[in-house]
């Protein structure tokens, strides 16, 4: 388990912090001359590399960046066949876990040291990582369909939703570690306390609609993160 552990770190730096959008434009419209797809393979290969700081591994790493590749590839060209953009992206999430978790259990079989006294550290940073900016994308992709019919304000921050949900989450989780629930909903009358003169004067019954989806999502995902991180 931890070294499912840490190969679904690396791939949450790789995948998420570490491939610009531009990268992904790029991949999407020149697909297999895509520079940039290979680019982003030998970060994986790196970046798995460096978590799991052991070479002995390389030969399970070489395997999932390879995997990783054809992946990518196969959800380049089939895009375009789905008319939501979020279906070809949860199925090329779906199928890299996949591979990272038949590649553990192999590793684990062939004897690979694993130390279990990493379990809670490596637990945590993963735990943190992902309920940062990976779960912002999912959910950006969960609510592509609804961010379209709501009038954006030009008035906001750049990006500030996209960082006040990261905050809060990692705030959830802390939380939720520490086993303090009650703060939790503390914090979410905080924040309907803030948006509840937005709401007002926009008087936009699909924006209190879409804003309390997002809040509910957001709260549900790090909730999520942080009951699976306190089983281990």
């Amino acid at each position: 388990m931890i070294l499912f552990i840490k190969l679904v770190l690396a791939h949450l730096i790789g995948d998420f912090l570490l491939q610009p959008n531009r990268w992904v434009i790029h991949k999407e419209a020149n697909k297999v001359t895509s520079k940039y797809l290979y680019f982003h393979v030998l970060i994986h290969f790196v970046i798995t590399m460096l978590v799991l700081w052991n070479f002995q591994y390389w030969k399970l790493v070489l395997v999932i960046a390879i995997s990783h590749y054809f992946i990518d590839l196969a959800k380049l060209y089939t895009n375009p066949l789905f008319k939501l953009k979020s279906i070809p992206f949860f199925i090329d999430q779906v199928l890299h876990i996949l591979v990272l978790y038949i590649c553990a259990y192999s590793g684990n079989l062939i004897g690979q040291t694993i130390f279990l006294f990493e379990k809670i550290d490596w637990a945590l940073l993963t735990a943190m990582v992902f309920v940062s900016y990976p779960a912002s994308i999912v959910m950006g992709k969960l609510l592509e369909g609804m961010s379209d019919r709501i009038e954006q304000d030009h008035k906001s921050l750049p990006s500030a939703g996209k960082y006040i949900g990261i905050i809060e989450r990692l705030f959830v989780l802390a939380f939720i570690i520490l086993g303090r629930w009650e703060v939790i909903g503390l914090l979410i009358t905080a924040k309907s306390v803030f948006r509840f003169n937005d709401l007002k004067d926009s008087n936009s019954r699909k924006l209190t609609e879409y804003i309390l989806i997002g809040t509910l999502l957001s709260f549900g995902i790090a909730i999520l993160t942080g009951i699976i991180y306190t089983k281990f």
